[in-house]
């Protein structure tokens, strides 16, 4: 491997270990990296709006000013973001590339690779491009999932993402498929750009909580939400549409099972009301939204204690909640689609969006034995061990990073 410096700069995550798939990469892709020597990482970050850095819950993470900050020998930098709707997105990332070249060229970074998490900003791609490229420099792209897919959005604005992901494929040097679909997709959609392309996945672990059963912060969260351990159901993520958390609760509703549903998530309150106005799901006891869970070990302690974990993920690649649940929990049920059956293949059970559908796996799944579900989870935590450790993960990141 080579011994050359080399200087990654991140674009396009939110934050830094909370909810999210780059979120969640990026943070662990920090810790497996944190000793190497040549290597040096500049993560940008939100300082305000929906999902925005939080240094206070980051253990470790150490403030150097108002706007930038340390971990695992990476430098932070926060910005601020307009809350301008949708295009904030694009607005975020656009800035976030700018300061980038101006870092590149104030610090004289050597052999500097931006990298960008998700296909946003299609129209300044070429521009961002040619200035990185001019500072010797490369531009690496994860293309994530399908955006123009996603329900929330408008049939102009999936316009945008569909031609957005073609003009960022187009310019970019390398594309780092999560998922051996997407890169099969990319390959075929924009065969006539040659795109250059690399699989790596996101990756998990197995190894159980450090947290103990009586663990205070375990039987606290549980006290609190009206829970016991193997008596609820529960999910993990984002709360949109295109996570089908609607067939979820209806179908939870529907089903005949005495344990709870406990749903960790931040609240879209828009999402949560239209759903009110359709199921009036707060008058089923079971279902419980309980907030978000930033602590790591209490979350997989959460994940380990739960009877079953619901992943209606629709669009995108390779999950990271996804990873996390076959690693700690034995009963899996997730959305049939192929890129959730490329991670777990046979060791979870699959349900679609129909009526029905989902309440009969529900109530199959509570009735089956012990011997059973240990059997399942056994196969989904071998999976995992084989396809997806991050150690192998980051490692490949490495060799990508440093042998390019």
């Amino acid at each position: 491997m080579s011994e050359k410096e080399v200087n990654i700069i991140l674009v396009g995550a939110k934050s830094i270990g909370q909810y999210g798939g780059y979120e969640s990469f990026i943070n662990k892709l920090l810790e497996y990296h944190k000793d190497e020597k040549n290597l040096h990482y500049f993560v940008y970050c939100k300082a305000n709006g929906s999902g925005y850095m939080n240094i206070s819950k980051l253990p470790g993470a150490k403030a150097v000013n108002e706007t930038e900050f340390t971990y695992c020998n990476a430098r932070g930098f926060l910005l601020h973001v307009p809350q301008i709707g949708a295009a904030q997105a694009i607005y975020y990332d656009v800035k976030a590339l700018s300061e980038a070249c101006k870092l590149i060229k104030k610090e004289r970074l050597k052999n500097p690779i931006v990298y960008i998490m998700a296909c946003r900003i299609g129209p300044f791609m070429k521009y961002f491009a040619r200035k990185i490229h001019s500072y010797d420099g490369k531009v690496y792209l994860n293309p994530d999932g399908h955006e123009w897919m996603r329900k929330k959005w408008s049939a102009p604005i999936r316009m945008y993402w569909k031609e957005s992901e073609r003009m960022m494929v187009k310019y970019t040097d390398l594309c780092v498929c999560d998922s051996k679909n997407i890169e099969k997709y990319i390959k075929q959609e924009y065969e006539k750009y040659y795109p250059k392309t690399t699989f790596i996945a996101y990756g998990s672990e197995t190894t159980p909580s450090e947290l103990d059963d009586n663990a205070p912060e375990f039987k606290n969260w549980l006290e609190k939400h009206g829970l016991k351990p193997n008596e609820y159901y529960m999910s993990c993520g984002r709360f949109v549409p295109e996570n089908n958390f609607e067939t979820m609760i209806r179908e939870f509703m529907k089903s005949a099972t005495k344990r709870d549903f406990a749903i960790i998530t931040t609240v879209n309150e828009r999402f949560l009301d239209e759903l009110e106005k359709k199921f009036h799901f707060k008058q089923d006891l079971r279902i419980k939204f309980v907030g978000t869970v930033y602590d790591e070990k209490l979350l997989k302690k959460i994940r380990e204690n739960a009877y079953a974990y619901f992943h209606g993920h629709s669009v995108g690649g390779t999950n990271p909640s996804l990873l996390e649940a076959l690693g700690s929990t034995n009963i899996n049920l997730l959305y049939d689609v192929g890129f959730n059956r490329e991670v777990a293949g046979d060791a979870a059970l699959y349900w679609s969006a129909g009526e029905d559908c989902l309440a009969k796996l529900i109530d199959s799944a509570d009735r089956m034995t012990s011997v059973q579900a240990k059997k399942l989870g056994e196969k989904a935590k071998d999976r995992i061990k084989k396809e997806y450790s991050w150690e192998s993960i980051c490692d490949k990141y490495l060799e990508v990073f440093m042998d390019d």
